[in-house]
Formats: C-alpha cells, structure tokens, sequence
C-alpha cells in the first residue's frame, strides 16, 4: 500500500468524558486529568421536529461530531462527500427490536424498522444538512475506524476532494452486552483535506505497518479506547493535541496496524 496523505482541517469529539475536540485536548495531551463520565448525547437541533422525535443514538452521536468538525473547518456540510464507519448499528434500537421479536406482539414499528438499518445515520444526515454528496457506509467490527479512515482518504487522495470521516458506536445494553460488551456512546469525525489550507490542524501521512498499536499513557483513557471501537483513534488525536511531529501506530486488522505520521501546520 502506499502512503495516503491529507490534512485534517477540523475535528469533532463526543465521548464518556470528552464533551468536545476544544475541551478535550488539554486532557489527551496530559495537561488536565480525565474524569470519565457517562457521554450525553445533544437533541439534534437541525433536524425536523418529527424526524428529531426518531432519532436514535448514532444519530445523535453522528451529526454532534460532524457539525463540530466541519464548522470548526469553516465549511458547509451540505458540500462534503461523507464516509460513516461503525462497528455495530444503535445498539438500544437492536435491543428493542429483539425484545418485541421475543414477544408475543411481533409487530415492530417502521421507526424501529428503518433506525435498524446501518445507514441510519447518513440518511438522517442528508436530511439534517441538505446534503446530496456521495456518502459511502461501512462496518469492520473492531477495525471499523482505521477501515474508515483509509476509505475517507482514498477518497481525498483519489478524487482530490474534501471529505468528512464520522466514526462513531453506541452501547449495546444486556443482554448483548454480554456478547458485544460496548459500554457506552463514542465518535470522533475529521474533515480531511487535499491540500493545506488556512484552517488546517496538522498533515497526518498513512501506511500500513505490523507494528503494535500505541497504548495511552492514562489507564482510564487506555480503557475507553480497547472499549469502543471508534476510540481506537484516541493516539491520532493525542498526537495531534500535542501539537508536535509524531508517529502513532493505530489498531486495525489483527495482523495489521496503521502508521500515521502526524505534522502540525
């Protein structure tokens, strides 16, 4: 594979502890203790009142860090080619759905039916912003964030455009938590950029490596990001809070690693 390089023009983060990419650098780059606590999902304000009312989890968990990153990047979201990445679909909506299907009344309401589905929230997503960009959809259970990472910038390198990466999972409560134990809500989003700009944050260059992935130093944080999926690109953030050159290696496939090389602009 060859090294695929873009600039990261703005980032959003909504997480147990991390209420957003400006609050939480100081605690990602060890100036300010992380304090977990359980991540509260905003009302997603743009959408219409009876969409608004659908909504579920990764809905809500999407468009809080996608509009944070592109309106940090000074963008319009209805102008980005978008990428989702996800291990699971909502993980309260499977939930519900099983317990109806386990039920005597088996009719389940078409909201449940069509918040099922896994791209859920790109649907919700043009909806809220206008958007009539491509929009790709993809899940790599565990690796599902480093797979959406090379898909977002394939996309920029190849098509030489702007594109929004929303990476995100929602907890899963029991009994499938017992099997897929995701303890709560999580996603983080980049606008990824072709060429350097004014707005951009850091260059990140990626390639593939059989190294081991970069722990964090914190143990509560070290725990989030081997608990979501989506947080296993907690070290590229932590890089890029530090504000110096690094080199982070992220978890992707079982035999395979990202090597990302961060460079602050």
């Amino acid at each position: 594979m060859h090294t695929l390089t873009a600039y990261i023009e703005g980032i959003g983060l909504l997480g147990p502890g991390l209420t957003d990419w400006l609050t939480s650098q100081a605690v990602l780059s060890g100036q300010q203790p992380y304090q977990p606590h359980k991540t509260v999902l905003p009302s997603p304000a743009l959408l219409p009142a009876a969409e608004r009312r659908r909504s579920c989890a990764i809905v809500k968990l999407t468009l809080a860090t996608g509009l944070e990153a592109i309106a940090a990047a000074g963008l319009d979201a209805a102008s980005l080619p978008s990428v989702f990445s996800a291990s699971g679909g909502d993980g309260e909506n499977c939930h519900i759905i099983c317990e109806m299907l386990a039920s005597d009344d088996r009719q389940i309401s078409p909201t449940r039916f069509h918040n099922s589905v896994h791209n859920v929230a790109a649907g919700y997503w043009s909806i809220a912003t206008g958007a009539m960009t491509t929009s790709s959809v993809l899940s790599a259970f565990d690796a599902s964030f480093g797979a959406g990472l090379l898909e977002a910038l394939t996309q920029v390198v190849v098509d030489d455009t702007r594109t929004v990466l929303l990476a995100c999972d929602t907890a899963y409560p029991e009994p499938l938590y017992s099997a897929r134990p995701i303890p709560d809500a999580f996603g983080i989003a980049l606008v990824l950029a072709p060429q350097r700009s004014a707005q951009a944050l850091a260059q990140i260059s990626v390639s593939l490596t059989d190294a081991s992935a970069d722990q964090l130093d914190d143990a509560a944080l070290e725990s989030l990001r081997i608990a979501i999926p989506a947080a296993r690109g907690l070290p590229l953030l932590r890089g890029i809070a530090l504000r110096q050159d690094k080199h982070v290696v992220l978890d992707y496939l079982d035999s395979t690693r990202l090597a990302v090389a961060i460079a602050p602009c």
